[in-house]
């Protein structure tokens, strides 16, 4: 049976880097005052929105590149904590009407994150923690 770790997280890093570096770049071309908005709505700061910048723009290109990718999932891990909170608040499990949970994107992210920072990433990146 062929088995090769390394490269299934290369591709786990790859996939959660790319598709969350998308929301990034959406977010620094379009703004981020929505989630601002959420902030706001929860009793925080809306300031403290401008951290999604690090988690959905820095860390996946630190996962991508394998550049302290640990340290860069558990940006992201963290991100996504705070999503699945703002999204769900006291019932993140809460359902959508096609049946799948309100925060379902946002849980997805959070644990390939956790994934990676358990696993590390792997011998295909630029400096291997």
């Amino acid at each position: 049976m062929l088995r090769n770790d390394d490269l299934a997280r290369l591709l786990l890093r790859l996939s959660v880097g790319i598709l969350m570096l998308f929301h990034g770049v959406h977010k620094l071309l379009h703004g981020i005052s929505h989630i601002q908005g959420m902030m706001q709505a929860h009793g925080l700061p809306g300031w403290l929105g401008y951290g999604v910048f690090v988690g959905e723009v820095v860390a996946p290109v630190m996962i991508i590149l394998g550049f302290y990718a640990r340290i860069g999932a558990a940006l992201m891990a963290v991100n996504m904590m705070v999503a699945v909170a703002l999204l769900g608040g006291l019932f993140p499990l809460q359902l959508t009407k096609t049946g799948g949970p309100v925060s379902e994107m946002a849980l997805l992210y959070l644990f390939a994150a956790l994934a990676l920072f358990f696993s590390g990433p792997g011998r295909y990146s630029i400096n291997r923690s």
